[in-house]
């Protein structure tokens, strides 16, 4: 069949490896406590990869299309999260659809990369309406977003923004102005934080100051990072895994379950597969047939990185902690199914880029 001939195999490999390495970390990190986290991790990435597959087939001209309804259905289903959404971990963000439930930020995320994709490819950046309109679609669905509150899903929303419109061409005199006005605007974001999102800024500056508290989630990842040394303690060895010393360890923690115990190892083989995946999701990038799909993948990798870089930097001190899940590491359907969905799109592209769809409509910015 030709699209299995031209996928892309090197992506594809990533993806398998990041499986393994991501099922064999949680395992590390549930063994001894809840062991159906990993049944379902498992069952999620089956979900996932047949997502993964089955966009493998959709012409990304029809994802254009349908990137608009898409859009609409994510954003009322950010509505309704504050008037019937569960609360968890002190939190409004889950939708229960009776047969599953939904984490609609997850879904935003990608629904606002493939619109403004879409936008930009039909419309351009040449003037002051068209900017509007891409932060309007970005700006509303993160105000909704940091209200429930999560922050660290707005932070990834804005920045995947953000890069899709320096990549649309956003003059840099226009970007220098939002970065001024951005910076400006941190005192009255800091008096709009909530009391716990204060402190969690405060203990990233001196984590001792409420080492029982605030302090203790960073204090013991650090530990743990730190003890693996450059082989790690071994496979099911962690001391603070293993003793549940590791808060949420096996989803926003779960990088400091696999630094103890593989070690610097361990983690420079993640950090390069991560690397290796990035670098495959630009190079398909670069060689898209169009304009919408070299927007697609640069979506995605901005929001790779994002995850990657503050999930990795919030662990390991650097960061204040914001709930950002490693990306095919940490336990979670939502975000795990998503990105693979996000995946099959860049594989879509690199399939269609390869063949040079005969059927696509010459001229169209969406073919």
């Amino acid at each position: 069949m030709r699209v299995l001939r031209s996928m892309d195999w090197a992506l594809l490999l990533l993806i398998i490896c990041l499986a393994g390495l991501g099922l064999v970390t949680l395992y590390a990190a549930v063994h001894q406590g809840d062991a159906g986290l990993w049944q379902r991790q498992l069952t999620f990435w089956v979900v996932g990869f047949t997502v993964f597959l089955v966009l493998c087939f959709v012409p990304l001209r029809l994802l254009g299309l349908a990137s608009w309804p898409f859009y609409a259905l994510s954003l009322l289903l950010l509505i309704l999260v504050p008037l019937v959404g569960d609360v968890q971990m002190g939190a409004r963000r889950w939708l229960n659809l009776g047969v599953i439930n939904i984490q609609p930020s997850e879904l935003m995320k990608w629904a606002l990369m493939l619109v403004l994709a879409s936008w930009f490819a039909s419309r351009g950046l040449r003037s002051f309406s068209e900017l509007f309109v891409a932060l309007a679609l970005a700006v509303v669905p993160a105000a909704l977003i940091v209200n429930q509150p999560d922050l660290g899903t707005t932070l990834v929303l804005l920045f995947a923004a953000t890069s899709m419109l320096i990549a649309a061409g956003l003059p840099w005199r226009w970007f220098g102005l939002a970065v001024v006005m951005a910076v400006g605007s941190l005192p009255a974001l800091w008096h709009f934080m909530h009391d716990y999102q204060k402190q969690r800024v405060l203990t990233l500056l001196d984590p001792q100051l409420d080492p029982l508290g605030a302090g203790y989630h960073v204090i013991q990842s650090t530990i743990a990072i730190g003890s693996g040394g450059l082989m790690g303690k071994g496979f099911l060895e962690g001391t603070q895994g293993r003793l549940h010393f590791l808060p949420e360890q096996h989803t926003d923690f779960i990088f400091s379950v696999l630094a103890e115990e593989g070690g610097f190892i361990a983690v420079f083989f993640l950090l390069l597969l991560y690397a290796a995946l990035i670098t495959r999701i630009l190079m398909i990038s670069q060689r898209a047939h169009s304009r919408f799909s070299s927007l697609i993948c640069i979506g995605v990798a901005s929001i790779f990185i994002l995850y990657i870089t503050v999930n990795i930097g919030m662990v390991s001190g650097l960061f204040p902690v914001v709930g950002l899940p490693l990306p095919f590491i940490s336990y979670g359907g939502s975000a795990l199914v998503t990105m693979l969905a996000a995946l099959g799109l860049v594989m879509r592209v690199s399939i269609e880029s390869y063949d040079k769809i005969p059927w696509q409509r010459p001229g169209s910015p969406l073919a």
